[in-house]
């Protein structure tokens, strides 16, 4: 379900974007296209008033898409990329030994540093 609503919420907002990306600006310096004559597919009035209407329709359902996606994501339990922990309390100290079923560590034979010649 929250895959239904997050592909839905990035339709919503990349539409939403062209959208009012389209609608031309108040003082009409930014619009691009169709200016002025009555030549037009729909007229200015109307094609306004239908980017309008779209654009609140679009921002209702985003802002719904939103608060639902919100209201799921804290329902859900946290999760980690690292992984879970499989204690939930960690130990305070180190321990002494080894476990018994642990192997044994080779001993290395590595020479100790000479020490540094005296003047």
């Amino acid at each position: 379900m929250a895959n239904v609503l997050l592909v839905l919420h990035i339709v919503v907002a990349v539409t939403m974007v062209v959208i009012i990306l389209l609608q031309r600006s108040e003082g009409g310096a930014l619009g691009m296209g169709g200016g002025g004559g009555g030549g037009g597919f729909v007229s200015g009035r109307g094609a306004a008033n239908v980017m309008t209407r779209t654009t609140a329709i679009l921002a209702a359902i985003f802002f719904l898409t939103s608060i639902t996606l919100g209201i799921l994501g804290q329902r859900k339990t946290p999760t980690s990329a690292i992984g879970t922990p499989t204690s939930t309390s960690a130990p305070t100290t180190a321990p002494s030994q080894a476990p018994a079923d642990a192997p044994a560590l080779p001993k290395l034979n590595i020479p100790k540093p000479a020490a540094p010649a005296q003047q």
